[in-house]
């Protein structure tokens, strides 16, 4: 049936607290965590000794245009040897949320924010999120300070973590700063209202592109993928936006990468366990292959990602419009990343997709659970006391958030198919150009590309694997669901003159 209340947000908003309850997530939280919610009245926890003031530095945000929740700053220092300092501040939410607490057990229980056209599910309640552990536009807080120094080619030198106090002097959002960088735009106000900043922040751009080139040469892989989120005309969805990278997302991306890298390293130093994420050798490398020989390309036998590297740049440089389309392919083969413990002595497996061995996530612990482990785990490294989870606690957890993870990627998919059923509700029996994007024994999935939407292939499925363009036609709707179905059909023969 085609829904005639014209209020989408309101039946999103429904649907997505349902789907939360039925993948065993939390929407809300618990009359416990409100009350020792009411009790925390400020951000002020003192400053101990042995924390650095770092706030006279030129720290400043970058986030999405509407993001309040600000888990990290940046700020970039020239060498003498032509080198670059790198600092990243991620805020110290350990310090307002403790372990145990009822707020921590609501955070333990989801383990992530969870983000849905409609709705945000946040890990921790807003007070503490956008506001007391946010690093707010110039608000003085206590964070944790990841340092590193990168090379003139891109490479990392050198890294080390210590507590700071940072002041936020921008809070700045990735388009607008991505135009400007990219000679698109002009200099956001934000910026030139700092003196200092803008230079700052070109030379945070270049040593992000350097470090980015250099992780390439070394098999890190260059994905592009489409993701959208709903435009609403008042309460009524009228578009699917696309998000696509840009330069001052590459900034964030790389500084984070580098970071979490530097984390797991500095526990591994201290003999401390931590929390990896890892994403394995790809099982389904020989399809890989099988994608790459349809582009005339050629991958070896055993998986590579500096092969796999070469052959995503080749192409993007052929068919750069198309690129979003084939990196879905390759990431839905290569598989989900997870989070394993890791400790002493031990070597996880690292992340095939970064082509980094030391990865942990640690630069967002507003929005993640495992983040907020690792910052514990680093507190106790840094002031010397004892590991505080068990081995049992660590591996548990690692399996917990990896579901949990997976529920929430789940509840956010859903609810976007939600949201494209209700944009796609009036064009019944219309026909599409797509690509297959998944393939198994419960279903095979595909993507058109105008809007960007995905859905079943209920009918002409057999011999489709992931990769191959079909044309298809929208055959049904079910908005509740979250269901788009489509059946193959034959394209769409070109005319004779």
């Amino acid at each position: 049936m085609v829904h005639t209340d014209k209020d989408h947000r309101l039946i999103l908003r429904r649907i997505a607290r349902r789907v939360m309850l039925e993948r065993g997530l939390l929407p809300d939280f618990s009359k416990e965590a409100i009350a020792e919610l009411d009790t925390i009245r400020s951000a002020a926890i003192g400053r101990p000794p042995e924390v650095r003031d770092l706030r006279s530095l030129l720290w400043c945000s970058i986030d999405n245009d509407d993001s309040r929740d600000l888990d990290q700053l940046t700020v970039a220092e020239s060498m003498q040897d032509g080198s670059t300092k790198i600092r990243v501040a991620v805020a110290d939410v350990d310090a307002i949320v403790r372990s145990g607490s009822a707020i921590d057990g609501h955070a333990k229980h989801n383990t992530t924010s969870v983000y849905t056209d409609a709705l945000i599910f946040p890990m921790l309640p807003e007070k503490l999120s956008t506001d007391l552990t946010s690093l707010n536009l110039d608000e003085d807080r206590i964070a944790i300070v990841v340092e590193m120094v990168v090379s003139s080619d891109g490479m990392l030198k050198d890294g080390d973590i210590c507590r700071a106090a940072v002041s936020n002097k921008a809070k700045l959002a990735y388009n607008s700063v991505a135009a400007w960088l990219e000679d698109a735009g002009p200099l956001p106000e934000e910026i030139g209202r700092v003196e200092g900043l803008a230079g700052n922040l070109r030379m945070q751009d270049q040593a992000a592109q350097k470090m980015k080139a250099f992780r390439h040469e070394h098999g890190a892989l260059n994905f592009e993928t489409i993701q959208t989120r709903a435009l609403f005309d008042g309460d009524e969805i009228r578009d699917l936006e696309e998000h696509r990278r840009n330069r001052a997302k590459d900034i964030i991306e790389d500084f984070m990468v580098a970071a979490n890298g530097v984390t797991a390293r500095f526990l591994a130093s201290r003999t401390f366990p931590s929390l990896r994420r890892v994403v394995r050798t790809p099982k389904r490398w020989e399809r890989i292959v099988e994608v790459a020989e349809e582009h005339d390309y050629t991958l070896p036998r055993q998986p590579d990602s500096k092969a796999l590297e070469q052959f995503l740049i080749k192409a993007k440089g052929d068919d750069p419009v198309r690129f979003p389309d084939l990196s879905l392919t390759i990431i839905k083969l290569m598989g989900a990343g997870e989070y394993v413990a890791e400790f002493p002595g031990e070597t996880a497996p690292g992340h095939f997709g970064l082509a980094v061995k030391d990865y942990s996530h640690s630069t967002a612990p507003n929005r993640r659970y495992p983040d907020l482990v690792t910052h514990r785990l680093l507190k106790a490294a840094l002031s010397g006391k004892s590991v505080p989870y068990l081995p049992d606690e660590l591996e548990g957890l690692a399996r917990h958030c990896t579901e949990q993870e997976d529920a929430a990627v789940k509840v956010e998919r859903q609810v976007g198919k939600s949201a494209a059923a209700l944009l796609l509700e009036p064009r019944i029996g219309e026909t599409f150009d797509g690509i297959v994007t998944g393939a198994a024994a419960k279903g095979t999935w595909v993507r058109i590309f105008h809007p960007p939407v995905e859905g079943k292939l209920v009918e002409g499925f057999k011999g489709a694997d992931v990769g191959h363009k079909v044309r298809v036609q929208l055959v049904h709707t079910d908005v509740d669901k979250g269901f788009i179905d489509f059946k193959k059909i034959r394209p769409r023969r070109r005319s004779r003159r």
